[in-house]
């Protein structure tokens, strides 16, 4: 009996660590990820999604936006997007930035299904798998984004915390 209590003790201790620190390792590294790609694209040939992006640009503007202007405006986009996350600031107009770019990341699937897929819909190439990995980044921009107004992790369960005031940092209350 005393393994279990001394390991439920531990187990408590670092559940309750990851509600407190999960949503801050989350946020940066997913800043850090967006920071990376996009400085990447401000360097010819460094980015192996440039190609793909630009021409899914030009494609999307009808033309008007070639790999000129494009590359250097997405570039600086998710720049953007990682320095928020990052810092933790603006994080409204971050994750919408977020999914707007997110957006217009999945429609090479549909624009360019030959260089997407090897067999539609179950089999795609290294381009789709780095599209499609994106579902990721959306689901994290979510977790994020419900914490603009305060809202946190909690480790507890929902019928201890009826039962026990909260310890700081681990309660999930969202502010209105």
């Amino acid at each position: 009996m005393f393994a279990v209590r001394q390991f439920n003790q531990i187990d408590r201790r670092v559940t309750a660590w990851m509600a407190r620190y999960g949503i801050l390792f989350l946020r940066v590294s997913v800043g850090l990820v967006f920071f990376w790609f996009g400085i990447l694209k401000f360097f010819p040939d460094m980015s192996p999604a440039q190609d793909l992006a630009a021409r899914t640009i030009e494609t999307l503007t009808f033309g008007i936006v070639g790999p000129q202007l494009s590359l250097p405006v997405l570039a600086a986009w998710e720049v953007l997007i990682g320095l928020g996350l990052i810092s933790g600031r603006f994080m409204r107009v971050t994750i919408l930035l977020l999914l707007a770019q997110m957006a217009g990341t999945i429609t090479p699937l549909f624009l360019f299904p030959a260089e997407t897929w090897t067999q539609f819909p179950i089999a795609p190439t290294l381009e789709g798998q780095y599209i499609i990995k994106n579902i990721v980044l959306v689901s994290a921009a979510l977790v994020i984004g419900a914490t603009v107004r305060g809202g946190q992790l909690t480790s507890r369960p929902v019928i201890q915390q009826a039962e026990e005031p909260a310890e700081e940092g681990t309660s999930l209350k969202a502010h209105a």
